[in-house]
Formats: C-alpha cells, sequence, structure tokens
C-alpha cells in the first residue's frame, strides 16, 4: 500500500487506539451489548409510567426516585469502591442489575406491575448506580495499561454508551409497539451477561486495595471531601457540570409527553427522539476521541454548554417531528459533549489515590443533580406545559455558560499547575527529566 493510502487511515487509527488494550477490547463489546438493553429499559420504563399515569409530574417523580439515590450514596460509596477489588464489585453491580431489569420484566409481563413498584425498583437501581459509575470510572485505568491513552479511553467509552443509544430507543420503540414493555426489560436483564462475561476474561494485575491501613471511612471521605474544596479547577469543573445536568438532563424525562402531546405520536414516536439525541451524542463522542489532546477542552465544554442550552429552546417552539429530531442531535451533542469533556478535564487532573473519591462527586454532579432536575421539570411542566418548562431550562443552560466563561481566567493557572505537577512525578517515577511540560501545560 502506498503511504498515502497508510497515511489517510491514520486518522482513524488514532481515534480508536485504546482498543489495542485486550481488557479494554473485551469490555469495549461486552458493554456494548448491555448497553442497548440498557437504553431499550429507559425508554420502555419511561412509556410504561406515562401510559400508567398521563402525568409530567410522575415522569419527574420516577427518574428522581431513582437518581436520588445515587446522589446521597455517591461519596460513600466511592469509598467503598477504593477499598473494594474492581473487577469482583462491577461483575456484582452487574449481576444486581440484571436482577432489577429481570423483576421488571416479570412484573410487567405478567401484568401485575404498579407505579410504587416501579419506583421500588428503580430505588434499587440508583443504589446500584452508586456503586457501578466510580467502579467503572475508575477502573479505565487498571484495563488501559498506557496511561497516554486514558483520554482515548474515556471518549471511546463515551462513544460506546451513545452509539448504543441510538440502536437501544429504535428497537424498543419497535418492540413496545409489537409486544409491549416488558420484552425490552427481559432482553435488558439476558444482556448484562455479556458485560458480565467480559469482565471474568480479563486478565488483570494484582492492584493493592486502598484504605486497608487503618483510615476510616469517614476519614477517607473527608479527605476526598478537603481535596475537591481545595481544588478550584475541579471544583468549578464539578459545579458546571452539576448545573448542567440539573438544568439540560430534564428534557429526557419529558419526551413522552412531545412524543404523544406535541408531536401526535406513539412509543416509535419517543424512539425517534430518544434516537435522535443519541445521534448527536455519538457524534460528540466520536469527535473528542478524534482529538491528538486535551487542548482547548474548557472553550469546548462552554460552547457544549451554549448549544446544549440553544437546542433545548428551539426544540420547545417546534410542533413539527423533522424539525424535533433535528434539534435531539443537537441537545444530545451539546449534553454529552459537555459531560465527557467534564470527565476527560477531571480523569488527566486527579491523582490516582483520589481518582475514585473525586469520580465518586463525579458522579453526584453527572448523576445526582439531575433527580432534583428531573422532579422540578416534572413539576413546573403539570403548570406552564412541557415545551415552556424546556425553553427555560436552555435560557439556563445559556446563563451558564457565560459564567463558566468569567471562571476561566480563575480555574487556567490552577489547571496548568496540576499538569506540571502530575508530569514532574511521572517523571521521577520515571527517572527521567520531564519534557513538553510547557506545550502540556497550555492544555487548558
Amino acid at each position: 500500500m502506498s503511504q498515502e493510502g497508510s497515511s489517510s487511515f491514520a486518522p482513524i487509527a488514532h481515534t480508536w487506539r485504546a482498543l489495542r488494550h485486550r481488557n479494554f477490547k473485551l469490555f469495549f463489546f461486552g458493554q456494548s451489548v448491555s448497553l442497548i438493553g440498557t437504553w431499550m429499559t429507559r425508554l420502555a420504563t419511561a412509556w410504561l409510567v406515562y401510559q400508567l399515569t398521563h402525568s409530567a409530574l410522575l415522569l419527574g417523580v420516577v427518574s428522581f426516585s431513582g437518581q436520588i439515590v445515587s446522589f446521597l450514596l455517591g461519596p460513600f460509596a466511592a469509598v467503598w469502591v477504593e477499598r473494594l477489588e474492581r473487577r469482583r464489585l462491577l461483575v456484582i453491580t452487574q449481576a444486581s442489575a440484571a436482577l432489577q431489569s429481570l423483576s421488571l420484566a416479570a412484573l410487567t409481563l405478567t401484568h401485575v406491575i404498579t407505579l410504587p413498584e416501579i419506583i421500588g425498583l428503580m430505588m434499587f437501581q440508583g443504589l446500584v448506580n452508586a456503586f457501578d459509575m466510580p467502579g467503572r470510572q475508575s477502573f479505565l485505568v487498571q484495563m488501559v495499561e498506557d496511561r497516554g491513552d486514558l483520554a482515548n479511553a474515556i471518549a471511546i467509552n463515551s462513544s460506546m454508551v451513545n452509539g448504543t443509544r441510538l440502536i437501544g430507543p429504535a428497537i424498543g420503540g419497535l418492540i413496545i409497539a409489537a409486544f409491549g414493555e416488558g420484552y425490552c426489560f427481559l432482553i435488558d436483564g439476558l444482556s448484562y451477561f455479556a458485560v458480565i462475561a467480559s469482565l471474568l476474561a480479563m486478565r488483570l494485575p494484582a492492584l493493592k486495595a486502598r484504605g486497608q491501613s487503618g483510615s476510616s471511612l469517614l476519614e477517607e471521605l473527608r479527605e476526598g471531601w478537603n481535596y475537591v474544596r481545595g481544588s478550584r479547577s475541579i471544583r468549578t469543573i464539578l459545579l458546571i457540570l452539576a448545573l448542567t445536568c440539573l438544568l439540560g438532563w430534564p428534557y429526557s424525562v419529558l419526551l413522552p409527553v412531545f412524543a404523544g402531546t406535541v408531536l401526535h405520536g406513539g412509543a416509535h414516536t419517543l424512539g425517534w427522539l430518544t434516537a435522535a439525541s443519541g445521534v448527536g451524542a455519538f457524534t460528540s463522542a466520536l469527535a473528542l476521541a478524534m482529538r491528538k489532546s486535551i487542548m482547548g477542552l474548557t472553550r469546548t465544554l462552554q460552547a457544549a454548554i451554549a448549544l446544549l442550552g440553544v437546542g433545548l429552546i428551539f426544540f420547545g417552539l417546534s410542533h413539527v417531528l423533522w424539525l424535533s429530531l433535528a434539534l435531539m442531535v443537537v441537545v444530545g451533542f451539546g449534553l454529552i459533549q459537555a459531560a465527557a469533556v467534564c470527565n476527560t478535564i477531571i480523569q488527566s487532573l486527579v491523582p490516582d489515590e483520589m481518582r475514585a473519591r473525586v469520580m465518586g462527586y463525579y458522579t453526584m454532579a453527572f448523576v445526582g443533580a439531575a433527580p432534583f432536575g428531573s422532579l422540578a421539570a416534572g413539576a413546573l411542566a403539570q403548570h406552564i406545559g412541557a415545551p415552556h418548562t424546556v425553553m427555560l431550562t436552555g435560557a439556563l443552560c445559556l446563563a451558564g455558560a457565560a459564567w463558566f466563561g468569567l471562571q476561566l481566567p480563575k480555574i487556567r493557572p490552577a489547571m496548568r499547575a496540576s499538569y506540571r505537577e502530575k508530569e514532574l512525578a511521572a517523571a521521577r517515577a520515571a527517572g527521567e527529566e520531564p519534557r513538553g511540560a510547557g506545550a502540556r501545560a497550555s492544555a487548558s
């Protein structure tokens, strides 16, 4: 093959370079199968609640019930994650999630499902997620041996989550229309065995668990909180992430209202709206995976939040399906771009010994802020309607982007200092002089 032909494939190879690590490749394919089922369950749960209640408020209540548990337990669970062997923990969380989905399937297929049972099972899933999310995020370091590929692995992981978001809702909408919600739950429950199999097939080096040196859970929790509070850059990134999820994420809770009332469709319409947001989210994740460095990520974050706000405002104004689908692409791109960029920045700044604890606060910001937004959006939609609610949250996202822009000059020096410190530590560990620190320091 000519040199020109080889070079044309270089960007593609660079985009997926983290998949050269065997363990991460196993996780990628196993988790991909499982996430298709997860997105089917999310769609089916929302549609089932809407069919049972026809209430925007109760859609918010159900979403709140699952996410609030993750919010409250996030920091405590993150400390426990550091005390446990990560692979064993993830096998347990995935098996527990399978049990939750199979329970939903059994209750729905036997036509005895009620709203309190849905809320109870959502709370159980929130408990599982409180341990699963920080465990999965910190486990990336074990799956990717070359730390230079870590940012790419985070981007590929986001691509996986959002690529399956294209497939799962589209399939789920068709299955609901043909057979009912119960079969979505059943397929999801069975899909968890794919990721469990991938975890068991990994070959991992022994890793010493932290937290066994006499420190109490509360002491380690305090250390994590003091680290986050003392780091202005991480504190600001977590705050803007929480604000974005509080205001930007609740649109998904109201999608059944848009599908059924605003656009006069059914479950298949909800499936297409969810899949359209997945197109934007997947495109966003691919764009991040193709980046060769972390330079300029803070400006990218600000632009993503602003784009999310604009997309939400115009989505609230739309009453035409094709236009609503196009705007869902914009919304999905902005929301996931913001979340993934925050993840990448935090992972690049945090030292290994604090990673799981800080990712516990990331879980609080990413998953935990959403339930309050969902509950507020559901209640507000009952009074002013779903379109006006989404437009209001979009306007507040624009205000958040403006506020973050004002914070950038204050956090960039701290970010440069953190990058420099990590480079010096890596160089000392390797017995070398640090190189390229000046270029890396400008990455913010």
